[in-house]
């Protein structure tokens, strides 16, 4: 028998073998009247009939009762009914099969046992549960600390994970809710249709029908290239007329800096406590601007699409469960060539030793950087600028283990041209810059 793995994503549930990925489906669900439709199908109409459609049943799975209570009695009832689509799309059905299931960190330990109370009534049997984020990372892991970020319909999830020895395991989880791929969702057709009314006098919200042609059509402009002229062609059909727009690319990533500020803060939250390597799942990694958005909060890399069901079979062994039953693995060994990689890092001497300025080397070990008159001090414990309108204190550098940081008091500091945060890890050949003042990390030989 093949195991399976389901990818509990509600923007996009995956099933999958050691073949690949068989079939994907956004958590989305229609009831009218005695007709049931689920995935895709449901999300092309969801505009259509809001009262009869329902997208939050996985970011909100319980057994609470339903106001809506026509077809469905709570959220379980339609998450059983969704995985049964998932069963029936991928031809599985008829017999049992043994499935991992990759959930992701913010899922509640009830949450979790009514998800395999609803599998077990399925033909997708549950034998072992992973972290989604764990498994989507320690392919891919190549720093002691990494941030995956996963954005799901409603919310973003952000999961730390650190390396201890030969494993890495899921730390922390924060979730950034009002920022999904349905919020974002939102955003762009409220920016398309103002641009549809001022160019061609056409509102394509102002009936359901031409309201889901637009929702329907925004993935696959945002698929196109730009024109020369930096924009996008936006084309619809409506009541026997073609409308067409141009969205200049720079509008719509502006339209989107709102919520990418939102996930930013949460980065750089996570990353206060040191550098950090950023994964981005496919879905956000897909959003236009979304890389010079949060770059300079760490290394980024976007995962591959099945890197999560890959995995899971890989470290099948270490994920079905055994006579104990079935938990949440959470925690994984390392791949022998990432250890050594990190390990490798780790003792790399590109250790940063010292702030260039004016010609002279300071020490960064105890560092303090003031404001004053005396540009340049004597003293090789503090390096004094002159900045306008600032206080004395400015900034001061710590070293914990083999990282250095700068942690920064007040003014608007930027490293390597970008605004950074309240404390920042320094590398090699970074500059810092305050005002007119400006300092690279460097390192002396034996300094």
């Amino acid at each position: 028998m093949t195991l399976k793995v389901v990818e509990l994503n509600d923007s996009a549930i995956g099933l999958g073998d050691a073949s690949g990925i068989i079939v994907q489906s956004p958590g989305f669900a229609l009831a009218d009247g005695k007709l049931i439709q689920l995935g895709e199908e449901a999300e092309r109409q969801a505009r259509l009939k809001p009262t009869s459609s329902y997208n939050k049943y996985w970011h909100e799975l319980s057994m609470e009762p339903l106001s809506q209570q026509d077809r469905f009695r709570h959220a379980a009832d339609i998450a059983h009914e969704h995985l049964l689509h998932l069963a029936e799309a991928a031809n599985l059905v008829g017999e049992q099969h043994q499935v991992i299931f990759a959930v992701p960190g913010n899922f509640s330990q009830q949450q979790l046992a009514i998800l395999l109370g609803i599998a077990r009534e399925t033909p997708l049997q549950p034998v072992g549960v992973a972290d989604s984020a764990l498994a989507a990372s320690v392919a891919l892991a190549k720093a002691e600390r990494v941030i995956y970020v996963d954005m799901q319909l409603h919310q973003v999830v952000l999961t730390e994970l650190r390396m201890h020895e030969d494993r890495i395991a899921t730390a922390a989880v924060v979730q950034v809710p009002g920022i999904g791929s349905q919020n974002f969702m939102d955003l762009m057709m409220q920016l398309t249709t103002d641009l549809f009314i001022q160019q061609s006098r056409f509102n394509p919200q102002h009936n359901a029908e031409s309201e889901q042609q637009l929702y329907n059509a925004l993935p696959n402009w945002l698929q196109q290239e730009a024109t020369e002229q930096g924009s996008l062609e936006l084309e619809l059909n409506s009541g026997g007329n073609v409308y067409t727009a141009k969205l200049p690319r720079e509008s719509l990533i502006h339209s989107l800096s709102g919520h990418y500020a939102k996930l930013e803060q949460q980065l750089q939250a996570l990353t206060r406590g040191g550098a950090a390597q950023i994964l981005l799942n496919p879905k956000i990694a897909g959003l236009p601007g979304i890389s010079a958005a949060v770059q300079h909060q760490g290394e980024l890399v976007v995962v591959p699409t099945g890197t999560v069901h890959s995995t899971c079979l890989e470290y099948h062994e270490s994920i079905v469960a055994g006579e104990a039953g079935i938990r949440r693995v959470t925690s994984l060994p390392l791949r022998a060539e990432h250890k050594e990689a990190v390990l490798e890092r780790a003792g790399s001497d590109e250790r940063p030793t010292h702030f260039l300025y004016q010609h002279r080397a300071f020490p960064l070990d105890g560092l303090r950087l003031k404001n004053g008159s005396q540009i340049n001090g004597s003293s090789k414990a503090t390096l004094t600028l002159s900045v306008a309108g600032l206080p004395e204190e400015l900034a001061r550098v710590e070293r914990r283990g083999n990282q250095v940081f700068l942690q920064t008091y007040e003014g608007d500091w930027l490293i390597n041209a970008q605004t950074m945060s309240d404390v920042q890890e320094l590398k090699l050949g970074d500059r810092v810059a305050i005002g007119d003042a400006e300092l690279r990390v460097i390192q002396v030989a034996n300094g």
